[in-house]
């Protein structure tokens, strides 16, 4: 059974790639930064890369209504999570449903905090890559969507997967999230640092940094429950071999705006303290990333 309607908010380049394949099946509309949907209404939703195709689906800036049996994709970036829940929490009801999609890790439990009992939420993480440099275009690299295994979750999956996204159940979610979140570790703020595409970081002069960053996310996460592979690190350098693109925090950087780094390394740092284990290469990416972003400006004091 479909949904009788989907919201993706917070769509961005991965949402906006959601919502365009899935408005060929399904009642869509993205919700996003004024300028990005109003390109998208205007001249249609411009894909290059795996898909070259224009979509033409709804667009608008907020969430005005939810009938009854909607999907929402939630795709901002997590330190956005909060504001979008709240502003949307008076629309829930009991049969709506909350796919988280973002970078980083304990985004789930912010959203659960704030919506509380008035939608059930489920966690996924994509291996998609995307760049967004322009309002109404996106390139896109192909990957597969990995969601939490619930009762919803089989429904959201077949739909997902009837628009050409490969889609899979996963029994540990929270392997899959720590997984990706190392692999983001690695990525997202050396590549903003040095201003390099992804695939330029597996360099043999970066090797010790790039392992360094992997061993403490290991070592934190082992802590955390997590089991991971004993070759690790040659995973993450192949993985990282064939990314091409541009990561979201050098994107982010680029454009000026705050990063998602408190949520990935930032995340390690913070878990590292609290099972009494050091992250100091992790924290120095931390504070190298908060020292680009109060060049663009940025004030993290609240």
């Amino acid at each position: 059974m479909s949904f009788n309607k989907i919201y993706v908010l917070g769509a961005g380049a991965i949402g906006s790639i959601y919502g365009a394949l899935l408005s060929k099946k399904n009642d869509v509309t993205l919700i996003g930064n004024k300028a990005h949907m109003d390109a998208v209404n205007s001249k249609g939703l411009s894909i290059s890369g795996d898909i070259n195709e224009t979509f033409y689906l709804k667009a608008d800036t907020e969430i005005c209504e939810i009938p009854e049996n909607t999907l929402i994709i939630l795709t901002t970036k997590a330190y956005d999570s909060t504001k979008a829940i709240e502003e949307t929490k008076k629309l829930l009801k009991k049969d709506t449903v909350a796919l988280i999609l973002q970078n980083g890790l304990g985004n789930e439990e912010i959203v659960k905090r704030v919506a509380g009992d008035k939608a059930k939420i489920l966690r996924a993480i994509t291996t998609m890559a995307t760049e967004f440099f322009e309002p109404g275009k996106i390139r896109f690299w192909s990957g597969e969507t990995i969601i939490e295994q619930n009762e919803v979750a089989k429904r959201i999956a077949e739909i997902i997967n009837g628009c050409k996204l490969k889609t899979r159940l996963s029994d540990d979610i929270n392997r899959e999230v720590w997984n990706k979140l190392v692999v983001n570790c690695v990525v997202n703020p050396l590549s903003a640092l040095f201003q390099v595409r992804n695939c330029e970081l597996v360099s043999d002069s970066l090797k010790t940094v790039r392992h360094g960053i992997v061993r403490e996310c290991v070592k934190v996460g082992k802590a955390e429950g997590i089991t991971f592979p004993k070759d690790l690190e040659e995973r993450v350098d192949e993985k990282i071999s064939n990314y091409t693109n541009f990561s979201s925090m050098y994107q982010d950087v680029m454009k000026g705006k705050k990063t998602e780094i408190d949520f990935l390394n930032g995340k390690v740092v913070e878990l590292g303290r609290k099972h009494s284990i050091p992250t100091p290469v992790n924290e120095t990416l931390v504070c190298l990333i908060k020292f680009m972003e109060e060049k663009n400006g940025i004030s993290r004091k609240n």
